[in-house]
């Protein structure tokens, strides 16, 4: 007899969760239009305009407008990211770290702690710099961008920025316990999806205005068809590893035996490495950016997306995450040691130590291929805004993140289906008296 899974809106947990998830989602929307104080708006709005093209684009795509708007979210997620790379390259050079994260969820807990502590500090240095920066630059006219300079200016944009990127690192914890899906990934992937119907605005304006032929618009949105479709083939593609379990003779009966698999995800890390390197790529750049010396601008403009130095950073910042990632979510020893303990093995490969050697070959060569995936899909917007002119949310990053992120989430709904759908199978079947 088989569990007939039940429709979404047959499960009032999973209805509540996903109510839960849009109602904060929602809140985080409002926040990116609430600006922070003593910013004139018109000023810096011109002041955007003429950084088209750099990697302020960038930065605000994923704050979701908000830098753009210098609202009270302006820092968005990405300081809370840092912490969390810090952290964890931390945990394997340090001890005590290493030792909380061999400790179960009392130990993921206090390191989860530390991070939060860490991005309260990086947030309140990153906004006291901008803050500092902003005094400086003035609008497209030579207007003024902040009004009433000083440290007054300073701390405030600090206290606000830094509580701004608090509240949103509560709200991605509060939808990852309370709701459906990764808290912060759904956060970075509400503020892209936020922004596209602006960059098709910006595409129609282009068509109309000739500056872009429409059949190079049908070009793009093949490309990107195209995009996606790789997208899930390799997010859904895996390496079977099988696995051959001894049959046991229990009494008079044969028990076990047979053929399994474990199967070995080509991209393990998911739409991690991407966010971490753009997260290591925007957080200095997006300070010096807002600092008027010429060495610091020279290197912000060096920084700038298409630029040979930028991919070439950006790409080894990917494959590096997606080894590191990988190593912390799969331990070859360890899942070696319980093949050997439940009396699986490899066929042709002996267990124990072997086993473990030949899993980390093959997940080596496939988190290779995963992270030049990930970085020939990343690298994609730089072609289309330099060869197309297209808005730069179109393809790359984006794309992998909005993609990866709604996949990831569909299947956790889909887990809370099948776990109900067991539940009442069990139920049905429940003795009675028992």
């Amino acid at each position: 007899m088989s569990a007939v899974a039940p429709k979404i809106g047959g499960v009032p947990e999973l209805n509540r969760r996903i109510l839960f998830t849009l109602l904060l989602l929602a809140v985080y929307r409002v926040g990116v239009f609430i600006p922070t104080p003593g910013i004139d708006a018109e000023a810096l709005a011109g002041f955007f305009e003429g950084a088209r093209g750099t990697l302020l684009d960038f930065a605000t795509m994923f704050t979701g407008g908000a830098l753009e708007n210098f609202s009270v979210f302006a820092l968005g997620i990405m300081p809370y990211i840092s912490a969390s790379i810090i952290l964890q390259l931390l945990t394997v050079v340090v001890p005590h770290l290493e030792k909380l994260s061999k400790e179960g969820e009392q130990g993921r807990k206090k390191i989860t702690e530390y991070t939060r502590y860490l991005t309260v500090v990086l947030s309140a240095v990153q906004g006291l710099m901008i803050s500092i920066g902003l005094e400086k630059m003035t609008g497209s006219a030579g207007e003024a961008i902040v009004l009433n300079p000083g440290w007054g200016f300073r701390i405030l944009t600090a206290i606000t920025l830094t509580s701004g990127t608090a509240f949103i690192m509560w709200l991605g914890e509060q939808i990852t316990e309370r709701g459906i899906g990764n808290g912060i990934s759904l956060i970075i992937y509400a503020g892209i999806v936020a922004q596209m119907p602006s960059a098709v605005g910006n595409t129609i304006n282009l068509v109309r205005a000739g500056e872009i032929q429409f059949l190079m618009v049908l070009v793009l949105l093949v490309i990107m068809v195209a995009v996606i479709a790789f997208i899930v083939f390799v997010e859904t593609g895996h390496r079977r590893i099988p696995i051959q379990y001894p049959k046991r003779v229990v009494g008079r009966k044969v028990m076990g035996g047979g053929t399994q698999h474990l199967p070995l995800k080509v991209n393990s890390a998911g739409v991690i490495p991407p966010i971490f390197a753009s997260s290591i790529m925007i957080f200095p750049a997006t300070v010096v950016s807002f600092i008027d010396i010429p060495i610091m601008q020279r290197i912000a403009s060096s920084f700038h997306p298409g630029g040979l130095l930028y991919n070439v950073l950006f790409v080894a910042f990917i494959i590096f995450f997606s080894y590191f990632y990988t190593a912390i979510q799969f331990n070859p020893k360890e899942v070696a040691d319980n093949l050997k303990r439940y009396g699986g093995f490899v066929p042709g490969i002996r267990p124990g130590a072997n086993t473990a050697e030949y899993l980390d070959k093959v997940l080596s060569r496939l988190t290779l291929w995963g992270g030049l995936y990930l970085a020939g899909v990343c690298v994609l917007p730089t072609i289309l805004v330099s060869n197309f002119r297209a808005p730069f949310y179109f393809g790359g990053t984006a794309l992998l993140i909005v993609v990866g992120v709604a996949m990831d989430t569909a299947q956790q709904a889909e887990s809370h289906l099948l776990a109900r759908s067991y539940e009442g199978l069990l139920k049905k079947g429940k003795i009675k008296g028992r």
